[in-house]
């Protein structure tokens, strides 16, 4: 048997908020919606071109989370280059999110900036990681 990862289920405080982060600041499209018009009980987020690949579900009604400074637990986002990674921590800058400003760490790890979403979960955007849009150009 091989078990494919689908996708990752979060309840948030405010659907409506996390929603516009993961889409302003993610990319991320709505592909579903469950519920009642105006009231959904789980959106489906996924990036252009991979809705059947891999999706972000995001319920209403959670606790929100209380992230400690020394928890580096965070969702992950690759972007293709380091000026993307400037810009994007520009923006959170503006949008006061940023969470960990542009910084560079040895291989795998790269250059990358750490946002706070409005549930309180931190979100990597990264350059120079072994994965996404320029990987196949790192050195192992």
């Amino acid at each position: 048997m091989t078990a494919v990862f689908t996708h990752v289920a979060l309840h948030v405080r405010d659907l409506s908020d996390c929603v516009g982060f993961y889409r302003d600041f993610c990319g991320l499209k709505v592909v579903h919606e469950r519920g009642e018009p105006g009231d959904p009980h789980a959106v489906w987020l996924a990036q252009p071109g991979r809705e059947r690949e891999f999706i972000f579900v995001l319920l209403p009604g959670g606790p929100g989370r209380d992230q400690a400074e020394r928890d580096f637990s965070h969702f992950g986002f690759a972007l293709e280059s380091r000026e993307a990674v400037d810009a994007i921590a520009e923006k959170a800058e503006t949008a006061s999110c940023l969470l960990w400003a542009p910084r560079e760490e040895p291989y795998p790890v790269g250059y990358y900036c750490g946002l706070r979403d409005p549930d309180g979960n931190a979100v990597e955007f990264s350059w120079g990681q072994p994965l996404g849009p320029g990987a196949e150009d790192m050195k192992p």
